[in-house]
């Protein structure tokens, strides 16, 4: 993915930057998704992606590492966050090989896992498909990328 520097930034009012993530955003609790905000978004903003990655989860897959949770596209630019269990965008396919959200859960006993969940300011509104997979997705979004921040948080299993 292509280095974009950015002022934006992204809150959530369920956790704060290296704080816990609730159980309610989890596979152990109602897993939704939580809400997002993000602020100084670069000019020229036209849409949005949003994923969310555990870095630590024990999984190589395509030439990847860790675990996708989430994938959110086809965000108009003009938005300024995501409600908890957010109705809006498109989804992707998620390492649950599902589309949609699917929560923090890391195996058990393996230790607390952080979550990045990743607010991709794009240079034009995109209409893209269904369930692609991340790298389809970065592929599609990657050269129309103004800005990048994130959230992160952590999660262990009760």
């Amino acid at each position: 993915m292509a280095f974009a520097l950015s002022s934006m930034q992204v809150t959530s009012t369920a956790f704060g930057q290296l704080e816990a993530i609730p159980a309610r955003y989890t596979g152990e609790g109602d897993d939704v998704s939580p809400p997002l905000a993000w602020h100084g978004v670069p000019e020229g903003t036209k849409g949005f992606a949003v994923i969310c990655h555990d870095p630590d989860a024990p999984l190589v897959k395509e030439g990847r590492y860790g675990f996708v949770h989430w994938m959110l596209y086809n965000l108009p630019g003009d938005i300024t966050g995501l409600d908890e269990n957010t109705p809006m965008g498109t989804a992707g396919r998620n390492d649950f090989d599902k589309p949609g959200y699917g929560g923090p859960m890391p195996p058990e006993g393996h230790g607390k896992h952080l979550y990045y969940f990743l607010v991709l300011a794009l240079d034009h509104q995109t209409s893209l498909p269904e369930g692609l997979s991340v790298a389809e997705l970065l592929e599609e979004v990657e050269p129309h990328l103004l800005g990048i921040d994130r959230l992160v948080g952590f999660y262990q299993r009760n």
